[in-house]
């Protein structure tokens, strides 16, 4: 009931604002106005090739940052002579952010989806990255001892018996994590005329409809928040054996 309460708060402060004057329309639009903005994105068919579009590259780029992220960070954990040797690579290439990559993706892959999908990558990899590898470097030695014991040598079959269950825990959180980065990477992205919603926010903005801007922050809102919620029920699946 406190949550409701606050939301309706914010929105009765949000729509008052600028119907007191204390701040022009034209720069926050009220809550009340953002339907009629909606419908008129839906029934002229950007809002839904906007979302579509976004989906493409978000889905890709999510996947392939996850996915190289968790694997080098698992790999770097595992090994120290690779630590050793990508420690200084990392550390120059961490700090550098996803924008600071738009010229090179440009130059690259030119204005297009590949473009917008490496930004994605590069938005999720670190994330994922230092998610896997503090999971996998807080794995119990003792547990890789007793491995060893029972005849599980290899690195592979290390890596199946102890590394994964032991540190599925803490990959995931890295995962959800990444799920709404990917999302502010996807509008970071989309600035440079990439098709998709970050795109039709910016065409928005040009012609001060701000409304429509409203109406697709929302849009990312709740994509991201159906994302979550997706990734939490499988997620708790996943992690049902640890109950």
């Amino acid at each position: 009931m406190l949550a409701f309460a606050g939301l309706v708060a914010f929105l009765l402060i949000w729509e008052a604002a600028p119907r007191l004057g204390l701040i022009s329309p034209l720069f926050l639009p009220p809550p009340s106005t953002l339907p009629q903005a909606f419908t008129r994105e839906i029934t002229g068919g950007y809002w839904l090739a906007a979302v579509l579009a976004s989906l493409s590259h978000y889905l890709i780029g999510l996947a392939l940052g996850t996915g190289l992220g968790v694997a080098l960070g698992i790999a770097t954990a595992l090994y120290d002579r690779l630590e050793a040797v990508l420690s200084w690579v990392i550390r120059l290439l961490r700090p550098v952010p996803g924008l600071a990559w738009v010229p090179f993706a440009i130059v690259w892959f030119g204005i297009g989806e590949a473009a917008a999908t490496f930004i994605i990558v590069i938005g999720v990899f670190w994330i994922n990255y230092y998610a896997a590898y503090g999971a996998a470097k807080a794995i119990d030695k003792d547990l890789l001892e007793v491995a060893d014991a029972f005849g599980h040598r290899g690195t592979w079959a290390k890596l199946v018996k102890i590394v994964l269950p032991g540190s599925t825990a803490g990959i995931l959180s890295g995962v959800r994590t990444g799920l709404g980065q990917a999302w502010m990477a996807v509008v970071a992205a989309e600035l440079f005329g990439v098709p998709g919603l970050g795109q039709r926010m910016i065409q928005a903005s040009s012609l001060l409809a701000t409304d429509v801007v409203v109406v697709y922050m929302i849009t990312i809102a709740a994509l991201y928040g159906l994302t979550d919620t997706v990734f939490v029920l499988i997620r708790d699946r996943l992690l049902r054996w640890q109950r």
